[in-house]
């Protein structure tokens, strides 16, 4: 009687053991690739901030409060210069706005490919003349990871009258 249990037991064993090495394990880079295939690499987790937007909880009001900032100190710095004078027709820069994951900034003008009416040289050496000295900022996060992010700003040049 005991052998036969032991004989149905093991039978038992050896059956369901099959079964499990039916199914192959996948291989370490198996795996990786496929999570590096659902990573959407569009998207950020966290959005650059800095220290007076920290205190929200909303990741939409963190990430407007953070673009506010931004605007509203590039016009202030812009504001007290030339550009006004020099291209009085100009009311709008987009600047495109590129945080690294070190911290760092870095200003750059977008014009349209046909603009001719300004000196896009000009401009581009007073946006890197006067942007400058920002508070810091806190980069984007990536599943945990500081990474660059970019965006274009459109930024109003507000008239001193």
């Amino acid at each position: 009687m005991k052998k036969t249990v032991q004989i149905l037991l093991g039978g038992a064993f050896f059956f369901t053991s099959c079964q499990w090495m039916g199914n192959p394990v996948p291989s370490e880079k198996e795996l990786l690739e496929k999570q590096i295939k659902e990573i959407n690499w569009k998207e950020v987790d966290v959005y650059p901030s800095i220290a007076d937007c920290e205190a929200l909880t909303d990741a939409t009001q963190k990430k407007q409060c953070f673009f506010e900032f931004l605007s509203a100190t590039i016009q202030q710095k812009l504001s007290i210069d030339t550009l006004k004078v020099l291209f009085p027709k100009l009311d709008t820069i987009e600047v495109k706005i590129t945080v690294n994951p070190d911290a760092s900034l870095e200003f750059e003008p977008q014009f349209p490919r046909d603009t001719v009416a300004y000196d896009t040289i000009k401009i581009d050496s007073i946006l890197k003349v006067k942007l400058v000295d920002f508070p810091k900022v806190h980069p984007a996060i990536k599943r945990g990871i500081p990474v660059k992010s970019q965006f274009i700003l459109p930024v109003i040049i507000k008239s001193e009258q």
